[in-house]
């Protein structure tokens, strides 16, 4: 037996401890582990890690085969109750498909995943595989989400053997686990979090899914950086990847796919925390734009889209003039790095002096946005905080800025423009490319085309 060093970042190893690790760059991230070496078993009971793994492969062939005879896989969807989640999964949970659910403590995985159990309980086994809480504490909070359901089974242990051991008794259609941290391998002489339990505990679960075509949702941990903490491999080897966003102090919570092999990466889901649980919030728009404030300076509506779904946000700016030798730029939840180009593209264009002036720009509600067909909206924003005149409430903006101050179209104009309809805005003001087709079509609209820069200093009157 020998001790090694490994990084929980990277998996770097090394047989002498260092403060930081040298691929990486992290520090306090390095952690003892003990290797023991391969023997033979002693008893027909005592199996290894690769005997079980072999053992759940033994249904897969090995052989080379021509791509024309492979069938057609039959993934076989079922809905979990909750549109907003479905729609992230790409239409529901996939038989034998294993979804990682990570975010932020409190955040409300846990919550999320008991209130799942309510509508595929009412027809399904599932087993809910506790490591962090005991069966009253779990009991507690699903009286208190009014989840309650017969074929819903809780184990509360963390060892992966006893785990595997009670779905074959069980047979459930879904399995929860919480927390994927918290699990452990006999076979494996390291604690419980570590790179290699975390992964050995993954991949016995992902063959027993693909084995005998159970659901199998993983709650996983996060870092200090916001990465789901453990391997990198592990975002590899499952299905789908989500992610859970949003501040715990606002009510508003948002699970965004950064990987789904069944289903689109664009969809996001949108929630409010209640009393009760989670709610759905079908319609995000008008839930972003129900506290607008109107005829107040710095705030434009944007449209983006989020998959197939339209999103329209109002976006916040604040100029003001600096008392500090170098101007603050703050944004929440649009990109800095493209905040400053769209600065630098209005006082080089337009004359419009930033350089001496603290910047704040925000997007309400919490919702990030990263595409640049807001773009337009931003520079609204900006230009009316600074010269102190208002957007029209009814106005809506959307197209992306070049550096030579051209506005350029963006994809999904109609889509942006009907749900824009919808909510009431009547004027438009997008890149003239996309105008001169959609002026045709909805004649009740005032769409104003959009060239350059210049043309925004007209929508606000200057």
């Amino acid at each position: 037996m020998k001790t090694v060093y490994v990084c929980e970042n990277c998996e770097y190893s090394t047989s002498k401890w260092i403060g930081k690790c040298p691929v990486c760059g992290q520090f306090s991230i390095i952690e003892t582990e003990v290797e023991e070496e391969k023997k033979p078993s002693k008893s027909k009971d005592s199996k290894s890690v690769s005997g079980k793994v072999a053992k759940l492969y033994t249904g897969m062939s090995s052989r080379a085969q021509s791509l024309k005879n492979v069938e057609y896989p039959k993934h076989i969807r079922y809905s979990t109750g909750n549109g907003e989640f479905d729609r992230v999964l790409g239409g529901g949970v996939v038989e034998g498909s294993v979804v990682l659910l990570s975010g932020e403590p409190g955040i409300g995985k846990s919550t999320l995943l008991l209130q799942i159990c309510e509508h595929v309980g009412s027809s399904n086994k599932i087993l809910y595989v506790s490591g962090e809480e005991s069966a009253s504490q779990i009991k507690l909070r699903a009286g208190r989400l009014g989840v309650d359901c017969e074929d819903l089974f809780v184990l509360c242990e963390t060892n992966i053997n006893r785990i595997l051991e009670e779905t074959e008794t069980f047979q459930p259609k879904l399995v929860i686990i919480d927390s994927i941290q918290t699990i452990y391998d006999d076979d494996v002489n390291s604690m419980p979090g570590t790179v290699t339990q975390v992964k050995q505990s993954a991949m016995l679960l992902i063959n027993k899914a693909k084995e005998s075509g159970l659901a199998v949702l993983i709650i996983g941990h996060v870092n200090k950086d916001g990465a789901i903490a453990g391997p990198k491999v592990l975002e590899h080897m499952v299905d789908a990847v989500l992610y859970f966003e949003g501040d715990k102090q606002h009510a508003y919570r948002i699970i965004r796919a950064a990987k789904n092999r069944f289903g689109s990466t664009n969809e996001i889901g949108v929630f409010e925390m209640t009393d009760e649980g989670l709610e759905e919030i079908p319609n995000p728009s008008e839930m972003l734009l129900s506290q607008r404030p109107l005829g107040v300076s710095g705030s434009c509506a944007a449209c983006v889209i989020e998959g197939t779904r339209p999103i329209i946000a109002e976006i916040q700016a604040l100029v003001n003039p600096t008392v500090f030798p170098a101007p603050r730029r703050m944004t929440a939840g649009l990109d800095y790095n493209r905040v400053s180009l769209l600065l630098a593209v209005l006082e080089k264009r337009l004359g419009q002096r930033f350089s001496s002036l603290d910047v704040y720009m925000n997007v309400a509600g919490g919702l990030k946005l990263e595409e640049p067909s807001c773009d337009i909206a931003v520079a609204l924003a900006l230009l009316s905080s600074l010269r102190d005149a208002p957007v029209p409430d009814d106005l809506i903006a959307f197209g992306e800025i070049g550096l030579a101050g051209e506005c350029r179209a963006v994809v999904g104009a109609e889509l942006r423009l009907a749900e824009a309809v919808r909510l009431g805005f009547t004027k438009v003001a997008i890149p003239y490319k996309a105008a001169e087709n959609l002026k045709k079509r909805y004649n009740g609209v005032e769409i104003i085309p959009i060239r350059s820069v210049f043309d925004l200093l007209k929508i606000l009157g200057l």
